[in-house]
């Protein structure tokens, strides 16, 4: 975006354009910045919801899910919209309250055959998916495409975020090197999720995509950060990057999206936070 705010903008942004880290130079940085949410649960609403109040120019949104009356316990965005395809419940969600804000809303999956096109369109990419292949196809295209990638994943009163910054820090193959056996970590669907916990989780993410865009402040890069909302705790394990990661490391065996890697049937019950 280029020229003045206008006195809407100006209104809008002012809390955001007084601080000396955006200033009117950040708020233009930030309307002409393109983010991706993949996901539109429950750390994609909070997240979706705070990029564009804070008036990321463009943001895409893809979620192949309808909206479910069990989703409004923690999905904060889509009330009202039972029965509507998420993505274009969040498209409205957007439209209704920043004008600014191009949506780009993808009704499909996020899949090994369009992973990679679809994050070389965007400058940050926030990972609200739900499943263990997802949170590996998301990784593995934003390190190939050198995409930053804010990773979140939620259980019960659980909650972890990290950020990778490829070619700068370690990736999600550097921290999680495999998936848990099958049954060992239960879906949210069966051991349940505090409603508020992924509104934490994903504002946090949020924050990751706005200071990288902004270039101010300090990343989740090379730190993975947990949270329990029982006793409002959080704590820091540090992650440093891997020489033997399989694709950021110094002899990566992955270097294409190959389909066969990300094959959902063998994952289906060991997603650490699946209905996120």
């Amino acid at each position: 975006m280029s020229g003045s705010f206008t006195d809407e903008q100006i209104r809008r942004y002012s809390r955001q354009i007084i601080l000396p880290e955006v200033g009117g130079k950040g708020q233009k940085k930030l309307l002409a910045s393109r983010v991706l949410v993949i996901g539109a649960g429950g750390l994609g609403s909070s997240a979706i919801a705070y990029l564009a109040a804070a008036g990321v120019g463009t943001l895409g949104i893809i979620d192949s899910d309808m909206v479910e009356l069990s989703n409004l316990q923690r999905q904060i965005i889509h009330g009202g919209n039972i029965g509507l395809a998420k993505a274009k419940s969040a498209e409205n969600f957007v439209r209704s309250l920043n004008s600014d804000v191009e949506v780009i809303a993808y009704q499909e999956r996020f899949s090994p055959e369009n992973a990679r096109a679809m994050v070389r369109r965007y400058d940050f990419v926030i990972d609200g998916s739900d499943n263990f292949p997802t949170h590996y196809l998301i990784n593995d295209a934003c390190v190939l495409e050198k995409k930053p990638c804010s990773h979140g994943s939620i259980l019960r009163y659980e909650g972890y975020t990290t950020t990778s910054l490829p070619q700068k820090g370690p990736c999600y193959r550097c921290i999680f090197k495999k998936s848990p056996p099958p049954g060992l970590i239960p879906s949210c669907q069966e051991a349940g999720v505090f409603g508020v916990l992924p509104g934490i989780i994903g504002t946090i993410q949020a924050a990751e995509a706005l200071k990288f865009i902004l270039e101010t402040g300090q990343t989740l890069s090379g730190r993975l950060l947990c949270f329990n909302a029982l006793d409002m705790t959080f704590f820091e394990a540090s992650a440093g990057k891997r020489s033997d990661c399989s694709i950021c490391g110094e002899q990566p065996e992955i270097v294409s999206i190959e389909p066969e890697n990300y094959l959902e049937k063998s994952w289906e019950v060991c997603g650490i936070d699946r209905g996120a």
